[in-house]
């Protein structure tokens, strides 16, 4: 599996202040993208969402869990998983939370603790499958 966290030696993926998430509408069936906050460890980006069960992009991935990720030009497939209470769930919120607190003027603690904690897993990246790399 490719870690989407390094790009080189100066920058990473990982510091970017957004990704873009891709979904399969559960309704329409047609592609349906945000921008969204993340953090990323190894393989494994971490997403909050502050709308919990009821926003539409976790509606979307209930019902089918393959996503694309993109960071900059960066593109993955991947698999969606929301997380229930327990370590890793903890850790996204810690790992979002540690991202954007330091340069955000509000406190981020209510939104971190009330928001459902998504990992998306990450595959190989799609210019990299095109280009059979």
């Amino acid at each position: 599996m490719t870690d989407p966290g390094t790009t080189s030696a100066s920058s990473t993926l990982a510091d970017e202040p957004v990704c873009y998430l891709t979904t399969v509408g559960r309704v329409s069936g047609q592609p349906r993208t945000i921008e969204i906050w993340f953090a990323m460890e190894g393989a494994t980006l971490y997403l909050l969402s502050g709308g919990g069960d009821r926003a539409h992009w976790v509606r979307n991935l209930r019902r089918d869990p393959a996503v694309r990720v993109r960071i900059r030009e960066a593109v993955w497939h991947g698999r969606a998983r929301v997380l229930g209470a327990g370590p890793e769930a903890e850790r996204a919120r810690t790992a979002v939370y540690a991202k954007y607190q330091p340069g955000y003027r509000s406190d981020l603690r209510r939104w971190r603790d009330a928001s459902l904690p998504v990992a998306v897993d990450t595959g190989t990246p799609l210019d990299q499958e095109a280009s059979g790399g």
